[in-house]
C-alpha cells in the first residue's frame, strides 16, 4: 500500500453504529479533539475528524457517551493518529513488546518504569475500549486483551524488581535477560485475571509465594523479608497514582490467612496451610489460579502440588453441602418480584455475572476430581465441557454463555463511562440511556427489556442448579409433634438440622399444633403450618442460629391475628421463607420489629418491593396516603410512628436482600427521617397554634446535622437537630387564648416537638432526638433565633462546632427561612481560617476522643484509629478550610452544597489530597458504611466479635464482596491503618 493511500486510510472499521446522547454536543466534542490534534501537528487526524462518515459518526458517539475516552483522546490525540498506521491488534502487540522491554533497559529507574507502564497502559486501555465499542472486538477478545495487558505490566514490574535486587546483591539471578527464570518468586493471578477474564476497570488479585531453595536465593533465612519487601514495592509500582495515572489496583487479600501472614509466603508453608486448614472458598478461588509473572515454572509446579487439595477424587456429602453453602453469600431471592434495572449490580445482583461463575465453579469442584477436563479456568469453555459431560443441558450451556457475554458487555459499558470500578447500573434516566446507547440499543426501554430477560434467564438456570443440589440425606427425617412426649427420631432430626436444644423446640412446635395462638386456632391454619414445618425447620437450620431463629419466629406467630394466608405464601415462595429465616436468624433488630408489629410483614408481600427504589418521591407519596384525612393530633403522630417503623423495616429488608446498596440505604433512611419529622413539625405547629395562636411573621426551620445532615442515617441512628426561628421585629407575643412571648413560644413549641418525635408511646418512638449541637449546647435554649444563631456561629463557635456545621442541612420548615439558613451556613463555612490551626485543633480533638473513648475492638468502626471519625474529621476539616473542589453537585441535586462524607472525600482538592489518597479514603468510607449499615440494621447492641450470628457474617461478606470472615477482618485492619496514615499526613501541621 502506498504512503499516500495509508495516510488517509483509517484502520478501525466500525462493525456497529452508536447514537450519541446529544448530536450537536457530540460533533462539538469531536471538533475539539480535532483542534487538539491540529495543535500537535497531527494534520491528517484533524482533517479526518472534520470530515463526515461512519468512522467519524462512531467516534463522535463514543466520545459523547464516555467522558473518560473523550478526555483521553483530547489529552493524547496521537493515540488516534496511530490508527492510520496500525490496526488496534498490531498496535496492542507493539505496546506489549514495549512493556516487556521496559525493565531490561540499561538506565531504567523505578520512577521511569512507573511512568512508562502508566503511559503504555493508558494507550492500550483506550484502544481496547475503542475496539470494543466499535464492535471490532467481541467481548471475549476484550477481556483477553485486558488480561494480557495486566500480565505484561505485572511481569515488567517483577522483572525490574528482580534485577534491582540482583544489583543490590540480595539475589543472584541465573539469567539477567530473563530475570524471572529460576528466581523462585511466584505470582499467581486469581479470579478474573487468572481466568483471562479481566473487566475494564478491574483490580488484579495476586497471591505471592516464593521458593527459598530456588537458585537465585542467596540467603533462605532472609527470603521471607526480601520477597515481602519486593511485593510491597510491586504493589506501589502498579497502583500508586501519579500525574500519569495508575497501572492496576492490586489486591493481595486472597493469600492464606491474610490477617497474620506476610505478603509473600514460602511454598512449603502454603502447601501445609492448604492441606490442613484450607477452606472450600479457597479451593474455589484456586480453580482460576494461574502463574502470571515471576518464576512461571515454579508457579506451575506449585499449582501441580496443589491439585489433590483443589480437585478431590471423592467428595463426601458434607463437603458438597459446604460447597453449596457458599451460595448463601449470593442473593438469588428466586422468584421474589420483578428485577429492578436502575441501580442493579450486574456482577453481584440477582441473575448477575457472579451467579453464572458460581454455577460453573460449584460443578467443577464437585466433579473436577474425577474429570480432568472440568478443571479449566475460563467460564464459557467450562460451560461447554459441563454440557459435553452431560452435567448441564445444551440449552443451559448456550443460554448461560450468551448471557455471560451480554452481562460482561454491560459491565464494561458501566465502567467505560468514567473508568470507575463499579458494577452498578445508574439510577437516573439520562445515565441509563447513556449505557443503553453504548451497547447499541435504541433507548433505555429496549435495553431494560433485554437486560431483565437476561437476568431472569440466568436466575432460572441458577435456581434449577440448587433445586437439584445434593442433600445431606435423601429426606429430612422424622418430624412428629403430636402427644406430649418427645419422639426420639424427631429429636435426632432436629439436631441434624442444626438445633442445639431439640426438646425445647419440640415443646414450642407442639404449642403451635395445640392452637395456643390465635394464628393456629383454625384447623386449616394448623394443617397449612404442619405442611410448612419441614421447610421452615430446614430454613432456620441453615441460619446456623436455629434455636434463636425459631424462638423469634414463635414470638412473631404469637402476635399474628391470622395465619392461613401467611403459611400458604411461605410454602409457595421459598425466597420469602429464606428472607424470613435470615431476619429471624441474623437480624434481631428486624425480628423485634415484626414481632412487635406483625402487620409490617405485609409489606414483604408486595411484588414490587425489591424493584422500586425507596427514594424521596416514593416515600413522600406513601406517607401522604398514610396520613391523609382530617385526623386528631395524637392519631397523626401515631400514624407517623407506624409509617416510620414499617418503612425502616422495608428499607432494611431491601438492604438485606441486596436490592439497594448501603449508600442508597443511608439516603432512604435519611429521606424517611426528613419527611416524618417535617410532618411531625407541621402537626405540632398546628396543634400549638390552636392553643397559643401564632407570632406575627413567625417562621421556623429545622437544621439537620450529623448523619441526618450528611444523609448517612442507619437503621439505629438517632437524629441531630437545631430548631431556628424568626419573627417580625415588633412582635411581642402570640395572638392565641394563652399568649406567649416569642422566645417562650418557640421554646415551648420545640419541647412539644421533642415529645412528639422521641417520647415512647404504644406505637414506639419516631426518632431519638439529640439537640446538643445547638448554640451553647445543653446550656443554651432549645430553640434559637436566627440572628442569635448567626452571631454565635461567627463570633463564639468553636472549631469543632464549625466542623459539625459542615454536615448541616435544612430539612424542614419555612422555605424562605430554610434558604436563609443554608446561605448562612455556607457563608460561615466559607470564612477564611488559619488552616494549620484548624488542623492542629482537629488532630488534638481526635487524640482526646481516642484517650477518653478508646475503641472496644477492631469492630468498633467509629472509634478505632483510622475509623469513621478519622474520615469524618478529614472531610469536615477540608470543608471549613476550603480544600474541596468547587461544583461538587450535579444540577439535578436541589442543594448546592455537599454534606455527604463520601462525596466530600472524593472531591478533596488535589493540592490537599492526591488521587491515590482520595481513592483510599473513598474505598475506606464505602467499606465502613457497608459494615455499619448492615450491623446497625441487624443488631440492637454492639457488634460482639465472638458472638456474631453466622447469618450476619454471611451478610457482611455479601455486602463487602469478600470470601471469608478472616479476609474481611484483615481488610478492615489494613484499611484502618491506611486511613490513620492518611489522617496523619493530611491533618498534621507545619
Amino acid at each position: 500500500m502506498s504512503t499516500a493511500a495509508r495516510a488517509t486510510d483509517w484502520l478501525l472499521k466500525p462493525a456497529i453504529s452508536l447514537a450519541p446522547l446529544d448530536e450537536d454536543r457530540a460533533r462539538q466534542e469531536l471538533a475539539e479533539i480535532g483542534s487538539a490534534a491540529g495543535e500537535e501537528g497531527l494534520t491528517r487526524l484533524a482533517k479526518f475528524l472534520a470530515r463526515k462518515g461512519e468512522g467519524q459518526d462512531l467516534l463522535a458517539a463514543i466520545f459523547d457517551l464516555s467522558p473518560f475516552l473523550r478526555d483521553t483522546a483530547r489529552r493524547r490525540p496521537r493515540i488516534l493518529d496511530g490508527l492510520f498506521e496500525q490496526t488496534v491488534e498490531v498496535r496492542l502487540k507493539a505496546i506489549g513488546a514495549t512493556i516487556d522491554q521496559a525493565p531490561l533497559a540499561e538506565e531504567v529507574s523505578e520512577a521511569g518504569l512507573m511512568m512508562e507502564l502508566r503511559q503504555c497502559k493508558a494507550e492500550a486501555h483506550f484502544l481496547i475500549a475503542l475496539a470494543d465499542l466499535a464492535g471490532e472486538a467481541e467481548t471475549a477478545l476484550t477481556v483477553r486483551r485486558l488480561s494480557d495487558l495486566a500480565d505484561a505490566c505485572t511481569r515488567a514490574a517483577v522483572d525490574f524488581l528482580l534485577r534491582d535486587a540482583h544489583g543490590q546483591g540480595k539475589l543472584k539471578l541465573p539469567d539477567l535477560d530473563r530475570p524471572s527464570k529460576k528466581s523462585g518468586w511466584i505470582l499467581l493471578g486469581m479470579g478474573k485475571l487468572g481466568a483471562h477474564e479481566l473487566n475494564f476497570s478491574s483490580d488484579i488479585d495476586l497471591v505471592v509465594f516464593f521458593d527459598p531453595e530456588a537458585p537465585a536465593v542467596i540467603d533462605p533465612l532472609d527470603a521471607t523479608e526480601l520477597f515481602s519487601r519486593l511485593t510491597r514495592r510491586l504493589v506501589r509500582i502498579l497502583q500508586d497514582r501519579t500525574e500519569h495515572g495508575y497501572v492496576f489496583r492490586t489486591d493481595l487479600r486472597l493469600r492464606p490467612d491474610p490477617g497474620s501472614t506476610p505478603l509473600a509466603i514460602p511454598v512449603e508453608a502454603a502447601l501445609r496451610y492448604y492441606e490442613a486448614r484450607g477452606q472450600n472458598w479457597e479451593r474455589a478461588a484456586m480453580v482460576k489460579a494461574r502463574p502470571v509473572a515471576g518464576d512461571l515454572a515454579a508457579g506451575a509446579f506449585f499449582l501441580k502440588e496443589l491439585q489433590p487439595y483443589i480437585w478431590r477424587k471423592y467428595m463426601d456429602y458434607a463437603a458438597i453441602a459446604d460447597v453449596h453453602s457458599i451460595k448463601r453469600q449470593i442473593h438469588a431471592h428466586k422468584g421474589h418480584g420483578e428485577i429492578a434495572v436502575k441501580g442493579h449490580n450486574v456482577k453481584l445482583g440477582r441473575g448477575g455475572i457472579r451467579e453464572i461463575e458460581f454455577f460453573v465453579q460449584t460443578q467443577q469442584l464437585i466433579a473436577g476430581g474425577r474429570f480432568p477436563e472440568l478443571r479449566g479456568r475460563e467460564t464459557v469453555p467450562m460451560l461447554g465441557q459441563l454440557a459435553a459431560r452431560g452435567w448441564i443441558t445444551t440449552d443451559a450451556r448456550d443460554a448461560l454463555a450468551r448471557q455471560y457475554w451480554f452481562l460482561r458487555r454491560v459491565e464494561h459499558a458501566v465502567q467505560m463511562v468514567a473508568d470507575e470500578q463499579t458494577h452498578t447500573l445508574p439510577d437516573d434516566d439520562e445515565a441509563l440511556e447513556r449505557i443503553a446507547r453504548m451497547l447499541g440499543f435504541a433507548d433505555s426501554a429496549a435495553f431494560s427489556q433485554a437486560f431483565r430477560a437476561s437476568l431472569q434467564q440466568v436466575e432460572r438456570h441458577y435456581a434449577a442448579l440448587f433445586e437439584t443440589a445434593p442433600e445431606l440425606s435423601t429426606g429430612i427425617g422424622n418430624l412428629v409433634f403430636t402427644g406430649d412426649v418427645d419422639d426420639p427420631d424427631t429429636l435426632r432430626t432436629l439436631h441434624g438440622l442444626g438445633f442445639q436444644r431439640p426438646s425445647d423446640i419440640c415443646r414450642v412446635i407442639r404449642g403451635w399444633h395445640f392452637g395456643r395462638y390465635r394464628v393456629t386456632q383454625s384447623a386449616e391454619a394448623r394443617e397449612r403450618l404442619t405442611e410448612l414445618t419441614p421447610a421452615l425447620l430446614r430454613s432456620f437450620g441453615q441460619t446456623r442460629r436455629a434455636d434463636e431463629a425459631l424462638l423469634r419466629f414463635d414470638e412473631f406467630l404469637a402476635g399474628l391475628p391470622a395465619g392461613i394466608q401467611l403459611f400458604s405464601l411461605l410454602q409457595s415462595n421459598p425466597a420469602l421463607l429464606k428472607l424470613l429465616a435470615t431476619i429471624m436468624g441474623a437480624a434481631p433488630r428486624l425480628a423485634a420489629i415484626i414481632t412487635r408489629r406483625p402487620h409490617v410483614f405485609d409489606g414483604l408481600l408486595d411484588p414490587a418491593l425489591l424493584t422500586e427504589l425507596p427514594d424521596r418521591a416514593y416515600l413522600s407519596a406513601r406517607l401522604s396516603a398514610f396520613v391523609e384525612g382530617d385526623r386528631p393530633y395524637e392519631d397523626v403522630l401515631d400514624r407517623l410512628r407506624i409509617f416510620a417503623s414499617e418503612q425502616k423495616f422495608l428499607i432494611g429488608v431491601r438492604l438485606l436482600a441486596g436490592s439497594i446498596d448501603p449508600v442508597r440505604a443511608g439516603h432512604a433512611f435519611s429521606d424517611l427521617a426528613d419527611l416524618t419529622i417535617e410532618a411531625a413539625l407541621q402537626a405540632v405547629t398546628t396543634e400549638f397554634a390552636a392553643r397559643h395562636g401564632t407570632i406575627a411573621g413567625g417562621v421556623v426551620s429545622l437544621l439537620g446535622l450529623g448523619k441526618l445532615g450528611s444523609r448517612e442515617l442507619t437503621a439505629g441512628s438517632d437524629v441531630d437537630l437545631i430548631l431556628l426561628y424568626d419573627h417580625a421585629p415588633d412582635a411581642e407575643e402570640s395572638d392565641g387564648d394563652k399568649p406567649l412571648a416569642p422566645s417562650h413560644y418557640y421554646t415551648r413549641m420545640t419541647q412539644r416537638l421533642i415529645a412528639a418525635v422521641s417520647a415512647p408511646t404504644a406505637e414506639g418512638v419516631l426518632y431519638d432526638l439529640d439537640l446538643r449541637l445547638r448554640p451553647s449546647g445543653n446550656k443554651g435554649p432549645v430553640a434559637t433565633h436566627i440572628d442569635a444563631f448567626k452571631k454565635y456561629q461567627r463570633q463564639e463557635a468553636w472549631t469543632w462546632e464549625h466542623m459539625a456545621l459542615s454536615r448541616a442541612r435544612a430539612i424542614a420548615g419555612d422555605a424562605s427561612l430554610c434558604s436563609e439558613v443554608e446561605a448562612e451556613v455556607a457563608a460561615v463555612l466559607g470564612q477564611p481560617r488559619d488552616a494549620a490551626k484548624v488542623m492542629a485543633e482537629a488532630s488534638d480533638m481526635r487524640a482526646m476522643i481516642e484517650k477518653e473513648k478508646p475503641p472496644r475492638d477492631l469492630w468498633d468502626i467509629k472509634l478505632i484509629p483510622g475509623g469513621l471519625i478519622d474520615l469524618e474529621f478529614i472531610a469536615q476539616v477540608a470543608v471549613i478550610t476550603g480544600q474541596v473542589e468547587a461544583g461538587l453537585r450535579a444540577p439535578a441535586v436541589p442543594i448546592a452544597r455537599a454534606t455527604g462524607t463520601a462525596e466530600i472525600l472524593s472531591h478533596l482538592a488535589p493540592g490537599f489530597a492526591d488521587a491515590g489518597v482520595r481513592q483510599e479514603l473513598g474505598d475506606a468510607y464505602a467499606l465502613y458504611l457497608a459494615l455499619t449499615q448492615m450491623t446497625r440494621l441487624c443488631l440492637t447492641g454492639a457488634f460482639e466479635r465472638d458472638d456474631v450470628p453466622p447469618g450476619l457474617s454471611d451478610l457482611l461478606l455479601a455486602v463487602t464482596d469478600l470470601p471469608d470472615f478472616g479476609v474481611l477482618e484483615a481488610h478492615l485492619k489494613e484499611t484502618s491503618q491506611k486511613v490513620r496514615k492518611d489522617f496523619d499526613l493530611l491533618l498534621r501541621t507545619g
